[in-house]
């Protein structure tokens, strides 16, 4: 199979806002805060920077006085990119020759650097090493992933694990990799060859116990986690579908062997799995684990950040509040890392049915409260709100209030009659849908976005979809998503981005269902959904810009240092439209020891450099594709500093895919 396609005639020249933005979706605290150090300082051995993320580099070299100095390093391309062949909302749409439709890859990666040597995936699963320095290719390792059945194609990172007492042979220094086929990769970090005592050849069968199920609904895509001799991961079980999805299962694995050490299987504690199928181990149609993980390797402890139970918008079949089958959705849980059994969980969202899951990594910080030193964890979330919670406990550390929230009269559902908001910080989507926000170009298309928000069901943040038509603020892309947050340890800021537009969610009876056009299926159940976004008919957010902010706060009083929107319509719309600012997009941020916050993550084509105290932004660099990936830092064996971020576009856009990985560093001598 070719690893590029190259874009038909029709997908020439800019993409419109519609076409891009349409599947976007698919602390008073204390004095001090600090991330666990890296394993060597001045190296990026884990996906986050460390085990407990925080997108953190202690390196100073570049800095505000020599941004304007930096320089195109290396690029390495690996050719392993697709454009779409065809594009709907709804994949299961076919072309008229019967081949189903495409999404375009997404180039969603953060490398690692371990041993002077860099090391990647890209959205086809290959696994490449490379020179850090020069962007030489050492080797690379190619699984044979067949990606022509997976809708969303994509690899967020590897994972590395070194033996404490390296004997010289092979596998000493293992990188592990999962893959959209549904398996699991010990190689050689030395040569790339798979490790032979490693499961079967090198590999495991993550499919192995999850009962009958489509195979495209099963992928791995972000690294898995190691904590000692263990190797953890989860996987993305592909939205909407089905009731009987497979199950979200967390398993831990020996590092050495294979062998399976503990399972972690979301269900309410207390009940039993239902098994229906030959061979099956774990319940169908729980939360799944898709984003990144952490690890506290001094407590032993595993911070899981879990999704929503199948499928998304109607959870009428879950079987209630108390002990339903989303028990443990839409939260961050502490797992005993030598059990797998539960030490804490905090839900975010009771019984969600937005999918507004808990999307990204749960990040690690120490802070001192009332004169004493604690352990902190920061969860952010598809709604906007920043959860910062005890480590040990999973207590706020600022408290959290529950509050009423809108009911539904869906036949068949049922409501959580109130939800959590943290006190502080405050939600950082603060605005409101209504007639008198409406926005547009004109008056027709802001009176256009006027008719669709009268007409459909909005009674603020948790409106339940419906019939009618329900408005959801944030969409359920976020808020805050997978990309997010880094924290700056220096200056006790932890930066986010934010994206701020609506969605607008109807339910279908399931009489109706063929006869609506890109509506997802959600089989087992009464109804099928279409989430869209507000849009007004030029293609435009009914919300005002910015769509999309980088923000900052402090965290040791919680409140907003500052916001400022983030990219540009330049990449998204024909000239003169490129004075819109706040584009949406994906794409987290990297902080610096010297003040500076690096981020690429929105519409346009461009790299930028912000003072992290501040919000200035103080550099740019145009990229050749957009980027969905979040940059990270690292020390040359040269001295030079090096800052790494990947373009290769998201599965939302309409031709921009790409397989660019580029390092800039200050000219050498510098």
């Amino acid at each position: 199979m070719p690893r590029s396609r190259q874009p038909q005639a029709k997908y020439a020249g800019k993409k419109p806002i519609a076409l891009w933005l349409a599947l976007l979706g698919m602390i008073s605290l204390g004095l001090t805060a600090s991330l666990p150090a890296l394993a060597e300082e001045g190296h990026w051995g884990s996906y986050g920077g460390s085990p407990g993320g925080g997108h953190y580099s202690d390196l100073t070299q570049v800095n505000a006085t020599n941004l304007e100095s930096l320089e195109l390093a290396w690029e390495h391309r690996s050719g392993d990119f697709r454009l779409p062949i065809d594009w709907d909302i709804d994949a299961s749409l076919t072309l008229e020759d019967g081949k189903r439709a495409e999404t375009q890859t997404s180039l969603q990666v953060t490398p690692i650097v371990v041993n002077d040597t860099l090391y990647y995936c890209t959205p086809y699963n290959r696994v490449f090493a490379l020179d850090p320095v020069t962007g030489k290719k050492l080797w690379v390792f190619d699984p044979g992933v067949n990606t022509d059945d997976i809708y969303l194609t994509n690899c967020r990172g590897v994972s590395s694990w070194q033996a404490r007492n390296p004997s010289g042979a092979a596998c000493d220094h293992r990188i592990f990799t999962g893959t959209l086929d549904g398996r699991l990769f010990a190689l050689d970090a030395v040569t790339g060859k798979p490790c032979e005592d490693f499961g079967f050849e090198g590999q495991i069968n993550l499919r192995q116990g999850l009962g009958e199920h489509i195979a495209s609904e099963y992928n791995i895509t972000s690294p898995p986690t190691i904590l000692g001799d263990l190797v953890i991961t989860g996987a993305m079980v592909l939205d909407n579908r089905r009731t009987n999805s497979p199950g979200g299962v967390v398993r831990a694995f020996n590092v050495r062997t294979g062998e399976l050490v503990w399972h972690f299987d979301p269900i309410a504690p207390g009940t039993q799995p239902t098994l229906v199928d030959e061979g099956q181990r774990y319940q169908k149609g729980t939360t799944n684990v898709w984003s990144i993980m952490s690890v506290d390797p001094q407590r032993n402890l595993v911070f899981v950040p879990t999704g929503n139970s199948q499928p998304d918008y109607f959870g009428g079949h879950r079987g209630g509040l108390e002990k339903g089958l989303d028990y443990y959705s839409s939260s961050v849980i502490a797992l005993d890392g030598s059990t797998g059994e539960v030490v804490w969980n905090f839900q975010a969202v009771h019984h969600d049915i937005w999918d507004w899951d808990t999307p990204a990594q749960p990040t690690l910080y120490d802070v001192v409260v009332d004169g004493s030193p604690r352990a902190a964890l920061a969860q952010p979330t598809k709604m906007g709100h920043l959860f910062l919670l005890d480590r040990l406990t999973g207590e706020p550390l600022f408290g959290v209030e529950e509050k009423p929230v809108p009911q539904g009269d869906t036949p068949g559902e049922y409501y959580a009659p109130t939800q959590p908001f943290p006190v502080m910080p405050k939600t950082l989507v603060r605005g409101t849908v209504s007639e008198e926000t409406a926005w547009g170009l004109t008056p027709w298309d802001r009176n256009a976005c006027k008719k669709i928000i009268r007409n459909a069901r909005w009674e603020g943040i948790f409106t339940p979809p419906s019939t009618q038509g329900s408005i959801t603020y944030p969409f359920q892309g976020g808020g805050n998503n997978w990309d997010s947050p880094a924290i700056d340890t220096q200056r006790n800021i932890i930066v986010l981005p934010t994206n701020h537009i609506a969605g607008l969610m109807t339910l279908y009876p399931r009489e109706q269902c063929e006869d609506i056009a890109g509506a997802h299926p959600q089989e087992g159940t009464p109804y099928c959904v279409t989430p869209e976004l507000l849009l007004s008919p030029f293609g435009l957010p009914c919300t005002p810009p910015p769509w999309n902010t980088l923000d900052a706060i402090d965290l040791t009083t919680g409140e907003l240092l500052w916001s400022v929107p983030l990219g540009t319509t330049r990449d998204m719309a024909p000239f003169p439209f490129w004075f819109f600012e706040g584009t949406p997009g994906l794409g987290g941020p990297l902080v610096t020891a010297s003040g500076l916050t690096f981020i690429a993550g929105s519409g346009d084509y461009y790299f930028r450099a912000f003072n992290t105290s501040t919000g200035e932004e103080l550099w740019r660099t145009r990229l050749p594709t957009a980027s969905a990936a979040s940059p990270m830092s690292y020390r040359g064996s040269d001295g030079r500093q090096y800052i790494v971020i990947a373009a290769g576009g998201h599965w939302s856009g309409k031709g921009d895919a790409g397989d660019y990985l580029r390092a800039y560093a200050l000219p050498a001598g510098e």
